[in-house]
């Protein structure tokens, strides 16, 4: 089996978050847009969030870790920062662990039905906040 099937097939597993999102919560607002990277090697995310005044903006990719089959991301905030997590879709959850997994540091969230809205939450040890992604924008076919 090659490596760029064996990407495909687990990157594949992220396709319902293809599409451009409206992401709020309590004190919380802003847009995330996923696409295929040309070629479809990582998916890349957009993100722009406002909470409670503190603006992020950044760009995070998601690619196969080939050593250890874990769908890891890197993302790069417009402030310098390089954030590093692990993402895990299985049935309708997604879990993203912060660092790695088992990390206390994650989101948990749940999709509808019809995949268009997820719902869930960000926690991590003396802290945490709601967020609900709301599809508005259908990926381009």
């Amino acid at each position: 089996m090659s490596t760029a099937i064996t990407t495909a097939n687990a990157l594949h597993t992220l396709e319902p978050l293809v599409g451009t999102w409206i992401i709020d919560g309590p004190g919380l607002s802003g847009t995330a847009r996923y696409e295929w990277m040309d070629g479809g090697g990582f998916l890349v995310q957009h993100v722009e969030l406002d909470s409670d005044g503190e603006i992020t903006r950044g760009v995070e990719y998601i690619g196969l870790h080939a050593e250890s089959g874990e769908l890891r991301s890197h993302f790069f905030g417009a402030k310098g920062e390089i954030l590093e997590y692990i993402h895990e879709f299985t049935g309708d959850t997604l879990t993203i662990w912060y660092g790695g997994v088992g990390s206390p540091a994650k989101f948990v969230g749940t999709f509808d039905a019809g995949r268009r809205r997820n719902t869930g939450a960000w926690q991590w040890p003396g802290g945490g906040y709601e967020s609900d992604m709301t599809r508005v924008e259908e990926p381009a076919r």
